[in-house]
């Protein structure tokens, strides 16, 4: 037997954060690329390691090897260090699709990251707080590393 969480109709779901990192513009932007690529991890600690090219058209995937894989998404736009912006399917298999967007400015503390997740489509209910506790794990690990200087 097959249970499957309720799915949704056509909607919008957005998520959006401001993180505050002790760090340099450069330095923050680097983080966030190694956070989201060699060093990705689930919530619970566990290594996702995953592949991001950060180039206009880039992949960001997680690469099984063998030719073997799973595509999160596309860079759609990238302005380094202050914008990072990914559209594709991410995690989902329901037929929804994502914008990622990372805006990050100079403050006189360091940097402000402004980040926005929009999902667009058929998603199942219970993944909502799922989808925020992730973001964030991933942007206090991001902080973290930008203001050790990894």
């Amino acid at each position: 037997m097959t249970t499957t969480a309720p799915v949704s109709e056509m909607q919008t779901f957005t998520i959006t954060e401001e993180i505050n990192v002790r760090a340099s513009l450069e330095q923050t932007f680097t983080s966030l690329l190694v956070q989201m690529g060699r060093q990705n991890q689930k919530p619970d600690g566990t290594p996702l390691p995953m592949v991001i090219e950060p180039r206009p058209g880039g992949r960001w995937y997680r690469d099984l090897g063998g030719e073997n894989g799973h595509l999160w998404g596309f860079v759609q736009s990238v302005k380094r260090p202050t914008l990072l912006e990914i559209w594709g399917p991410l995690f989902l298999s329901t037929g929804a699709t994502s914008n990622l967007m990372y805006r990050l400015s100079e403050t006189p503390d360091g940097t402000l990251i402004k980040f926005t997740h929009t999902l667009l489509g058929p998603f199942p209910e219970d993944h909502r707080p799922q989808l925020a506790a992730g973001w964030a794990e991933l942007h206090a690990r991001v902080r973290k590393a930008a203001e050790a200087g990894n």
